[in-house]
């Protein structure tokens, strides 16, 4: 149930701006918007300047930013207005997938992170995820994000997902939570940074049926979005670790 004081309604129109010092991909980023059922385009920033001064007048629920702009980049306008503007969330629209370009821009706020060869519908479904609480990510972007978690130390020691001593998890015996071997085998391909039509090519099953599979493996293993379920899958060795083979 939506909470009545948020003004994020499940039937409500994602109010959107669009930041990019291109104008012709400006212009067209806003056009294909314009015919996204769901989403209202109320601005448009030529830099990340303009785009921090657009949040704080027209206070939309997304800014659909690019990284790479004058006078402020992409980055430091994510930073400001997740600082200055919380109730504003930030999708980065970016020619760029490298890690220089990725991590900074996730440590300043952004919720949402695709490349400008992603379709309509998946700018469209990224902003609403963001809206909904989940990560707006593309595939491959999740892969990378999850890759670097596994070999990032937490504070306490040892990749992220590894039992003590920093062994990594290898393929159990049973499926943990009840999976079933289709449910894991979905798994592992969205793990592999497949998108829904994808796996269902691989699988030789409908977009549908694959959408099923993935949320009732998404209910089983608690988690809300293909990034906490590649971790997920991380963790219970139904993928090996980058560099590491599953025996």
């Amino acid at each position: 149930m939506s909470d009545p004081g948020n003004r994020r309604d499940d039937r409500r129109v994602a109010r959107v701006i669009v930041a990019d010092d291109q104008s012709m991909v400006r212009e067209g980023i806003v056009l294909v918007l314009g015919l996204l059922p769901g989403i209202e385009v109320v601005g448009a920033a030529r830099d990340g300047e303009e785009a921090v001064a657009l949040t704080a007048e027209l206070a939309p629920d997304v800014v659909l930013m690019d990284l790479r702009m004058p006078r402020c980049d992409g980055v430091e306008a994510t930073r400001k207005i997740r600082a200055e503007h919380p109730g504003t969330e930030v999708v980065v629209l970016t020619t760029y997938a490298d890690d220089d370009s990725l991590f900074p821009a996730l440590r300043a706020g952004a919720r949402g992170y695709l490349t400008k060869d992603a379709g309509g519908e998946e700018i469209g479904r990224a902003v609403h995820d963001v809206l909904d609480g989940r990560a707006g990510l593309a595939p491959s972007v999740q892969r990378r994000l999850l890759e670097k978690l596994m070999v990032e130390p937490e504070r306490s020691g040892g990749p992220v997902g590894d039992p003590p001593g920093g062994r990594p998890r290898r393929q159990p015996v049973t499926l943990p939570d009840g999976l079933t071997e289709r449910e894991a085998e979905v798994l592992v391909l969205v793990a592999d940074g497949l998108s829904n039509q994808e796996i269902g090519a691989r699988l030789s099953i409908s977009t549908a049926t694959v959408k099923t599979h993935i949320n009732n493996l998404f209910a089983k293993a608690g988690v809300r979005d293909r990034v906490q379920a590649v971790r997920y899958a991380y963790h219970h060795g139904l993928v090996a670790p980058p560099g590491e083979a599953i025996t």
